[in-house]
């Protein structure tokens, strides 16, 4: 891309990257009727097609005016219960996402010409199982987490190595222990989509939305 004399982006090389998406489909019947064992069954075929970062996903909220925000992060953990990433519980993310207020997960393995879209309400996990996810956690990462003010502004990057650098001097002697600012957040799923690149952009879509009793599910077809 390069600039015109008025400073405007000449965009012509973004409109001409095209890519047509020749891939095999996704019928209602291939689909899973368990969108949590549909997400599982994808996840594989990422993560055997070597798609880079396959477990990471955008994750959407809202302040409490409805202003979205939206960053990249690491799904950790998932199961018919929801989606489980770790934060500090200081940050943005995890002021906007309080018990029962809404979230939005995006997927995109283009390897696969896929994307997964999840939405749902937030919840956070256990004591027990932010810990567990802790103590796995290799060993500079935890004393990151015990010593970054995630979120809140720093003079420079300098303040920043001071404070990995005390905190690394704090624990010289011992295991790093789960700061209490730091912990875990579930999305509990209450809609799915999968998209299918297709050629000639007609892409192959299916949602999945709760049908009846707890753990029902009904699927729809949408165009793309």
């Amino acid at each position: 891309m390069t600039a015109d004399r008025g400073g405007a982006t000449d965009l012509r090389n973004l409109r001409d990257l095209r890519e047509e998406y020749e891939t095999a489909g996704l019928s209602e019947s291939e689909a899973d009727d368990d969108p949590v064992r549909m997400f599982d069954r994808w996840m594989g075929e990422a993560l055997a097609a070597g798609a880079a970062h396959a477990n990471a996903m955008v994750l959407a909220s809202a302040d409490h005016r409805g202003r979205p925000s939206a960053r990249a992060v690491l799904l950790k953990e998932y199961d018919a219960a929801g989606f489980v990433f770790y934060t500090n519980l200081e940050s943005r993310k995890a002021g906007e996402l309080g018990p029962g207020e809404w979230a939005a997960l995006c997927f995109v393995w283009m390897e696969l010409h896929r994307s997964v879209r999840i939405e749902g309400t937030a919840q956070p996990v256990s004591d027990r199982q932010a810990d567990r996810y802790f103590a796995s956690r290799p060993r500079p990462a935890q004393l990151a987490a015990a010593a970054s003010p995630q979120s809140r502004v720093v003079a420079d990057r300098e303040e920043l190595e001071n404070l990995a650098a005390e905190a690394e001097r704090r624990f010289a002697d011992r295991p790093v222990p789960r700061p209490p600012h730091w912990g875990g957040l579930r999305v509990v799923p209450q809609r799915f989509e999968f998209w299918q690149g297709r050629s000639h952009r007609l892409h192959d879509r299916i949602a999945y939305l709760p049908a009846g009793p707890p753990g029902a599910w009904r699927k729809e077809r949408l165009a793309p």
